[in-house]
């Protein structure tokens, strides 16, 4: 039988740790150059942070088809692998799979939480839920996360699809989805679902999520101070 390219990393970094690098204001508070010293999953636009930050990330994943609409050139120049969720890939798409390029099925996942990416990937209200699974299938032990401040500005309903007219106060840099761009609200409660399934299943198996946010609102996750991961 013939293993799909995704089946390939399945456990590739077993029982290692890594850092997923979310997108919240919080990481300009912080040094980040001790993250090259970890296998680093990046999110969304982080890529507007590399020179400003000094790290490069070793995977990236973005599910949300306004980011992935948004973001098609650079995300088809980054150079590290990719994890694209079909939901974002529309028939007009210049994105293609490739050596470093995986789609994975965000339209029909099989689970709530998928262990294994050939059986989908559940976007559960953010991103960061979709980089735990890819983190799982990868075989990661210990998950640390930074930058997931868990905290926004904005008016309306939940997944309220809103034009952010001004800059963007609620990530990195202020033209993340500033001046023009639209987005979608976050959904809080949805999210805080989708991190307590993850905590559960990472420990059932022995594994472990560290949400190392600095002054994050996320109350799922076991809390650390990032400096204790700096490896001097």
């Amino acid at each position: 039988m013939t293993l799909s390219r995704i089946s390939w990393l399945k456990n590739r970094h077993k029982d290692e740790t890594c850092v997923i690098v979310c997108n919240g204001p919080s990481l300009n508070e912080m040094d980040l150059k001790w993250l090259r010293d970890y296998t680093v999953i990046g999110l969304n636009k982080i890529f507007l942070g590399f020179k400003k930050f000094g790290f490069y990330p070793k995977y990236h994943v973005t599910v949300n088809p306004k980011v992935v609409e948004q973001s098609e050139k650079e995300l088809k120049k980054l150079t590290c692998v990719k994890f694209i969720g079909t939901r974002g890939i529309s028939e007009n798409s210049s994105i293609q799979e490739d050596a470093l390029t995986h789609f994975i099925n965000t339209k029909q996942p099989r689970y709530r939480f998928c262990k294994d990416l050939n059986d989908g990937c559940r976007e559960g209200g953010t991103v960061t839920y979709a980089a735990l699974q890819v983190a799982y299938h990868l075989g990661f032990k210990k998950v640390i996360i930074i930058g997931m401040d868990h905290n926004f500005e904005y008016e309306g309903k939940p997944n309220e699809a809103k034009v952010m007219s001004g800059a963007d106060p609620n990530h990195f840099i202020d033209n993340y989805f500033g001046y023009g761009q639209t987005w979608d609200n976050p959904d809080l409660e949805k999210s805080e679902e989708s991190y307590r399934i993850a905590k559960e299943i990472f420990e059932q198996d022995g594994r472990e999520i560290i949400d190392a946010t600095v002054n994050g609102k996320c109350t799922i996750f076991p809390k650390a101070d990032y400096r204790e991961f700096i490896r001097t």
